[in-house]
């Protein structure tokens, strides 16, 4: 029988939580306020990669020495079937046309287990900022849903 910890779950159900930190009026911070969330159909890009340096020592001429270089983070790909809501859209067009390029959220990325119910794990992207919006092409043959995407930078990835 194996481990509880060893069990593996699915990867098809998740929720996405997006959360604004507006400033109060005497100029202090605010809570979290939740701002978007929804149904995403796809969630892509959870990784961080460690770039590691590499020292030469002298005389030493079988191998380098490896060490610790700086941490990067992949763009987050969100897609969607398309809706009415346009919180995201609007993210985007605050960011990007009007200038408000301090407008971050911090986005949630629950794992729920198969139940739907219980959460496995939370991955955390600090301070998001939406970098492409694409809407889905229009053709009148086809027959698939339309899908729009949201791809976000983000300064760090956390997982609780």
């Amino acid at each position: 029988m194996p481990e509880v910890d060893s069990i593996p779950v699915g990867n098809f159900r998740y929720e996405l939580r997006f959360n604004g930190h507006p400033l109060q009026s005497a100029g202090s911070a605010g809570g979290p306020q939740p701002v978007a969330g929804g149904a995403f159909a796809e969630c892509s890009g959870l990784e961080a990669t460690m770039e590691p340096k590499a020292i030469r020592e002298g005389g030493q001429n079988y191998g380098v020495h490896q060490r610790v270089g700086p941490v990067t983070f992949a763009t987050v790909v969100l897609r969607r079937g398309m809706t009415l809501n346009r919180d995201l859209w609007t993210w985007f067009h605050q960011v990007t046309l009007l200038g408000a390029f301090t407008h971050r959220m911090d986005v949630e990325i629950v794992h729920l287990d198969l139940d739907g119910r219980t959460p496995v794990r939370t991955w955390h992207l600090d301070r998001a900022l939406p970098v492409k919006f694409k809407s889905s092409d229009l053709n009148a043959r086809g027959s698939e849903i339309a899908i729009e995407e949201l791809h976000l930078v983000h300064e760090g990835l956390k997982l609780a």
